[in-house]
């Protein structure tokens, strides 16, 4: 039995027992939601892999929510289902957030294979192999290491696991920018800085002594696996936009 958890937000009683259903019969653990105004809430004290969202929904439309998850940190996969089936309400949909899109009416085999096919790119996004067992968890915003957990930032967690997916490499300040903003906003670069500094004061209960985010003077910050051995000593590794 997986311990995947998914939420549906429908406040069709027929659909949503029907997704309901078939994501049991798959292994998935549910729970289901009716009105939009609850969503935020509910997952401030429960955590979910996946989220089926319906946009004609009572009380806080599909769209806004998706720009809500989105903005608070919430990272995990959200699938989009609804009646409107127009190719720019799609388009707009992933441009607010969404990972996928699922027109009504539809096979509930096709939701279910959807799902799982959304949680395989998102464990996919989350393998660090450097780290055998270092894990980021988007959807809890968690980093794990030899089964510890820390809890970080959404912006904490896009900067780790942007130095994280390529060991070694110097990242500049401009390209981390690039990864933890992608809304383009003015931010002084020196803030990333901050961020790093927090970051890791945070993952000291797993990495202990070892500085796993380096510094290199005057090109940015790398990452350094544990069984690297001393990264700094190392030639430099040309930087992007330095």
């Amino acid at each position: 039995m997986s311990h995947q958890r998914i939420l549906i937000v429908e406040d069709e009683p027929r659909i949503a027992l029907l997704l309901r259903d078939y994501l049991a019969q798959a292994g998935y653990q549910t729970h289901h939601l009716e009105d939009g105004r609850l969503v935020l809430p509910w997952l401030a004290d429960n955590a979910v892999d996946l989220i089926l969202l319906d946009l004609m929904l009572p009380g806080v439309r599909g769209e806004r929510l998706c720009v809500d998850l989105r903005g608070q940190g919430f990272l995990m996969p959200v699938i989009i289902i609804s009646a409107k089936a127009e190719e720019g309400d799609r388009v707009l949909c992933l441009e607010l957030g969404a990972d996928d899109y699922l027109c009504k009416p539809f096979s509930p085999r096709e939701a279910v294979a959807r799902v799982r096919a959304a949680l395989r790119r998102q464990a996919y996004s989350q393998r660090v192999v450097t780290e055998p067992d270092l894990r980021l968890d988007a959807s809890r915003l968690t980093v794990t290491l030899s089964g510890q957990s820390v809890q970080v930032t959404s912006v904490e967690f896009q900067l780790i696991k942007a130095l994280a997916a390529e060991p070694g490499r110097i990242l500049s300040r401009q390209s981390l920018m690039a990864c933890l903003y992608q809304d383009h906003r003015v931010v002084h670069d020196r803030t990333v800085d901050g961020h790093v500094k927090k970051l890791r004061r945070k993952l000291v209960p797993l990495f202990g002594s070892h500085e796993a985010l380096q510094s290199v003077y005057g090109a940015g910050y790398r990452f350094a696996p544990r069984d690297s051995g001393n990264v700094a000593d190392s030639a430099p590794v040309p930087a992007d936009d330095v």
